[in-house]
């Protein structure tokens, strides 16, 4: 049975959440932006009236969100108070209590993703590091774990590019994550995960060390200016390899954007790759490629805006030993973050997607910090 200062824990929390989402501002700026949908020729501008309407939405659900912890933590309180007349059971009251409490967890987590590009769906890049076979197989299993905690939290998950290992896994692959708050979840898997285990690719059976790195950016949509210097892209086509029929493999439905990107803060020049191989539409992939570019040109354009450059250069390190964020040691059963000190011994659940743990500790610790 839950004890008084539970409760009291409870009702504090919700009064801060009140406080920290700002619902009473929130709801007159609803009702202000409700009246403007209700505009004659409101629906002229369709690009306009679309971000209007989704501005309202998101006004809404963070009223909604309230409302219903709000109501969960009202009820609770009764039901605490109906237990001392047995009208309710201690089972009834523990359960109610583990439901609220949860629902505020994740309306706080959501309360530290404020960020504009927060709300986005991500695009998540993993590139195999040092270790050859062991480390392709290593990049290949954390693509998994990602699309298994992408299916399990009801995200679309999609496979936008992919380049096999020489032996087996991969040596890189792209992922489109489609979500509210993708992006403002799998900011914190940015960074280069290590694993330790014994390998199944050596002979002598001993343990080794092996890096992946993952890169992860806001999949922007048509709402967002970006601007694209047409002269500055460049395409290649090829073959697509690995299965999917004989059009895969005689159709160079495959696409290369080459985009030679000049920095307008501080002149330097880069070439930005990217491939997709998503469809056996050349057009197709080729509007996909371009998705991609602004969502990459997007992501730089914020590195300047919250002058955060040298931090995200600092992030950029080589993938190999002693720069590693999280570790994966599967003999000891440990997975551990170093930036939060967070670790679980449930090995298996991790690989499997369950990294809900890992993001929340990243985001109570830096989230704050960031908005």
């Amino acid at each position: 049975m839950i004890t008084i200062e539970q409760l009291k824990e409870v009702k504090e929390r919700v009064e801060q959440l009140h406080h920290y989402l700002n619902i009473e501002a929130k709801q007159v700026q609803y009702e202000e932006e409700q009246l403007r949908t209700q505009a004659p020729g409101f629906w002229d501008d369709q690009k306009r009236a679309e971000a209007q309407m989704k501005l309202v939405k998101g006004l809404e659900k963070w009223i909604k969100s309230y409302a219903a912890v709000k109501s969960s933590c009202d009820e609770l309180d009764l039901a605490f108070e109906y237990y001392k007349e047995e009208l309710v059971t201690e089972a009834e009251v523990d359960e109610l209590y583990h439901r609220t409490a949860a629902a505020i967890e994740d309306l706080e987590l959501k309360n530290m993703l404020r960020r504009e590009e927060d709300v986005m769906d991500a695009v998540l890049k993993i590139n195999a590091g040092a270790g050859g076979t062991e480390a392709q197989d290593w990049a290949q299993m954390l693509m998994r774990m990602y699309m298994r905690w992408a299916e399990s939290n009801g995200y679309k998950c999609v496979v936008s590019n992919m380049l096999d290992g020489d032996d087996a896994g991969i040596k890189t692959c792209t992922l489109e994550i489609t979500g509210e708050f993708a992006y403002g979840y799998l900011k914190s898997e940015n960074g280069v995960h290590r694993l330790v285990r014994v390998s199944p690719y050596n002979a002598q059976g001993k343990r080794m060390t092996s890096f992946a790195s993952v890169f992860v950016t806001p999949l922007v949509d048509d709402s967002i200016e970006v601007n694209i210097e047409q002269a500055r892209i460049s395409w290649d086509t090829f073959r697509s390899s690995g299965a999917g029929g004989q059009n895969v493999n005689k159709v160079e439905s495959g696409v290369r954007l080459r985009y030679q990107y000049k920095d307008p803060y501080t002149g330097e020049e880069e070439e930005i790759l990217i491939e997709n191989t998503e469809t056996r539409d050349q057009p197709k992939n080729k509007e996909n490629a371009l998705r991609l570019l602004r969502s990459m040109l997007y992501d730089k354009e914020l590195q300047h805006r919250m002058q955060e450059q040298a931090k995200v250069e600092a992030g950029k390190k080589k993938i190999e030993w002693g720069s590693q964020i999280r570790s994966y040691v599967f003999d000891d059963r440990r997975v551990k973050d170093h930036r939060t000190n967070y670790q679980t011994s449930d090995v298996t659940g991790v690989m499997d997607g369950k990294i809900d743990a890992f993001i929340k500790a990243y985001l109570m610790e830096f989230g704050a910090e960031e908005n």
